[in-house]
């Protein structure tokens, strides 16, 4: 795994690469798959220069998403353990997911046993009105031809909520679907965030815009 190591506002020792390249050694036991490991190393100063910190930031980048972890702190060292901690059980989780996502695939699935479509939120219509609609009986429900349908689908219906991307996937790998429907709090336009192969993620968004909450309640 290539190490790339960049300072801004303080300069990079040997020392400093020497440590990076011992507990980086970590990561690349646990992520196989990782190709380079960028460490973004700054140096800030505040009130006149009184107070200092220094900020470590890691992103691996290698096949699939790319994980980042940041950490401040006094000093460099202490810093780049907090982070180096907390991109270790980025790895975890994501590989957790990749295990769970093999054992419990998401999706709809055909039951040969039972004839049963299990992972999905639609019924199929039974036999006799299959046969009905293939045959041009079709019951009617109730006297509105035009709503009948062959297929139950479920409808659900949320108050907008207001959030960025980030959120977003986050929400929709909390509640474990396949899909988040929100409003960009960047842009106000509707979106939808889903799950692509290989634990990549994407975004559909309307180029129309939502109205405020607050003008919503007014």
């Amino acid at each position: 795994m290539e190490t790339n190591i960049v300072g801004v506002g303080v300069s990079i020792s040997d020392r400093f690469r020497t440590v990076v390249e011992e507990k980086t050694a970590r990561i690349a036991t646990l992520a196989t798959k990782a190709q380079r490991l960028d460490v973004k190393v700054t140096h800030r100063s505040y009130r006149n220069g009184r107070v200092e910190d220094e900020t470590v930031e890691l992103t691996l980048v290698g096949r699939g998403p790319v994980i980042r972890a940041e950490a401040r702190d006094g000093d460099k060292f202490a810093a780049l353990d907090m982070a180096i901690d907390k991109l270790m059980e980025q790895v975890r989780r994501a590989k957790e997911k990749r295990v769970d996502g093999r054992n419990h695939p998401r999706g709809a699935h055909f039951e040969k046993g039972s004839g049963e479509l299990t992972g999905i939120d639609v019924r199929p219509a039974p036999a006799d009105v299959l046969h009905a609609v293939a045959t041009g009986e079709i019951p009617i429900a109730g006297d509105d031809e035009e709503n009948y349908s062959p297929v139950v689908i479920r409808t659900k219906n949320f108050d907008a909520e207001w959030m960025t991307v980030e959120e977003a996937v986050d929400r929709m790998e909390l509640v474990g679907h396949d899909f988040f429907l929100f409003v960009d709090a960047r842009t106000d336009h509707p979106s939808v965030v889903y799950r692509r192969k290989g634990w990549d993620y994407g975004v559909i968004s309307l180029t129309t815009q939502a109205a405020p909450a607050e003008e919503l309640a007014s």
